[in-house]
């Protein structure tokens, strides 16, 4: 069987529009002549017709509704096993000490349970044309269809009794800020429905087949100040043994809670792990919690750890600002996180108003001719004395030479566009006669190992504690996120179908643009 993590490709760029009459177009991505359609919609138009909808039909769009519920209803473990027992819900925030397996304390209702069929809405707005910016259809006349996913929180009934629970927390891959906030509250959620055995599994899915890794007990005492530090109390690693060894282990181990902090791979593993529980017809539930510092994961506002992440960029923009301001002719290299998408890039760059030029994976650009970077950076230097550069690490990879290589979780190595760009500017200044000072920094290992801001903690906090809800609710294959504001559960296949990337025609790009003053540099 195929190693549980994999390289999730990113999502088609989406195209620019045409711009306005004194500016150059915002990417090297152009539409087809033919089309007047942006890239985007085109996609989302042509997934429609694959799943046999016909816009021609009067009813395509009750067609469309009934297809997206199907696609979005989440696993539930009555479609295994359609007798499991359902029980009253042991979470009541009107006891004060440990509660019973019989439910409530008095016959009085708490009202703090969601519904199960209560629903967020995934878009909130509506755009009246194809060509607005940052316009998501899905027919070309950008026809408005309500999108609905399922509310997260606790349910009245649960489908285990806590007594019977060994749950297991897990994390992959690399570090992020969060990951001991969201481990905390797991295991005090987990305390207050009444779960006495709680496990953490050392260093990823590869903790359940090493025989020299033993499970970590875990308690309230032992995660109470675990989130005033960051990295992960059970450690990360990539990659990890098959799927089949894992749910023998947890069938082995008793585990019948497992709940997986990761990214794209990491779901994509938790998700294998849920569907191999249900072709076994064992009573488990999966659920995840998305951590990914790049923010890239499909359908949700933000993913804990991104705030943080851009909260820190400051110091090192704010750092490269000085030593590029305090030289004669300086030039600041700030590098980011980043892989596929410039979440970060991009809001650090509006955040510090320091930033001249912004480089993210889903704009194209050049170094040189007229219009490429290192002549703006002439320009800059001539008009103001110095420049701050910001680059995601996954821009400009078609500028590099390819090595082929990936690492444990199958992810491609990329090649390091930030000393690339740092000794071209170099050269480039130099055979002018010129020479510019170069400061380049990279502070992606202290970004990824500090602690969560206030921000990132109330997001995990919330996080840890609907994942807990999900899986006593009897959910598995899903995993928790944030969308417009509200929490909601995802099917995880709906998460992981590609990496989310940054639209170049979206209104926060454009507001990014705006601030950096910079051109197109194609």
């Amino acid at each position: 069987m195929d190693a549980l993590s994999s390289p999730i490709k990113p999502a088609p760029l989406a195209s620019p529009r045409t711009a306005c009459a004194d500016h150059a177009r915002l990417s090297s991505v152009s539409y087809p002549k033919q089309s007047r359609i942006p890239r985007r919609i085109q996609v989302r138009a042509e997934a429609a017709k694959q799943a046999s909808i016909d816009f021609s039909d009067p009813d395509w769009k009750s067609e469309y509704q009934s297809d997206f519920e199907t696609r979005f209803r989440i696993p539930h473990i009555t479609d295994v096993i359609p007798d499991a027992a359902s029980y009253p819900s042991t979470f009541c925030l009107k006891m004060r000490s440990p509660i019973s397996s019989e439910g409530h304390p008095s016959d009085e209702a708490w009202h703090g349970y969601i519904n199960n069929d209560d629903r967020v809405l995934l878009k909130v707005i509506r755009f009246s044309s194809p060509t607005s910016a940052g316009a998501e259809c899905i027919d070309p006349n950008c026809s408005w269809i309500e999108q609905w996913v399922h509310r997260a929180g606790p349910r009245e009934k649960i489908y285990f009794k806590p007594e019977e629970v060994k749950a297991a927390i897990v994390t992959c891959g690399g570090l992020c800020p969060g990951l001991n906030d969201v481990i905390r509250q797991i295991v005090i959620t987990l305390e207050i429905y009444g779960v006495k055995q709680i496990v953490g599994i050392p260093f990823g899915y590869r903790g359940f087949s090493d025989t020299n890794l033993a499970e970590m007990p875990l308690s309230r005492k032992v995660v109470q100040n675990i989130h005033l530090s960051g990295g992960s109390l059970l450690g990360v690693s990539r990659g990890g043994p098959t799927v089949t060894d894992i749910v023998e282990s947890m069938e082995e181990r008793g585990i019948n809670m497992l709940f997986v902090l990761g990214g794209n791979g990491t779901h994509a593993g938790a998700n294998a792990i849920h569907e191999e529980c249900r072709k076994r017809g064992l009573k488990i539930a999966v659920v995840g919690v998305p951590k990914t510092i790049d923010n890239d994961i499909l359908l949700m506002d933000k993913t804990f750890g991104f705030d943080t992440a851009v909260e820190e960029a400051q110091r090192a923009i704010n750092s490269a600002y000085i030593e590029a301001h305090s030289a004669y002719r300086g030039v600041g290299i700030v590098k980011l996180m980043g892989r596929s998408s410039g979440f970060i890039a991009m809001q650090a760059s509006l955040a510090s108003g320091q930033i001249d030029i912004c480089l993210i994976p889903e704009v194209k650009f050049n170094l040189h001719g007229p219009h490429g970077i290192l002549n703006h950076l002439k320009y800059l230097l001539e008009r103001k004395g110095s420049a701050v550069v910001c680059v995601a690490e996954g821009a400009g990879q078609d500028l590099l030479q390819k090595t082929n290589a990936t690492d444990a979780s199958g992810n491609i190595v990329l090649g390091d566009i930030g000393v690339h760009i740092q000794q071209e500017i170099k050269k480039f200044f130099k055979e002018m006669g010129h020479p510019a000072d170069v400061k380049y920094i990279d502070p992606t290992y202290m970004i990824r190992a500090c602690r969560a801001n206030a921000s990132d903690g109330i997001l995990c906090t919330v996080l840890g504690q609907n994942a807990v809800h999900g899986a006593f609710g009897g959910y598995s294959g899903i995993t928790v996120g944030i969308c417009n504001t509200h929490y909601a559960y995802f099917p995880i296949p709906e998460v992981i179908a590609q990496a989310k990337v940054l639209d170049p025609n979206s209104r926060m790009w454009h507001r990014c643009l705006t601030s950096t003053g910079q051109p197109d540099f194609i």
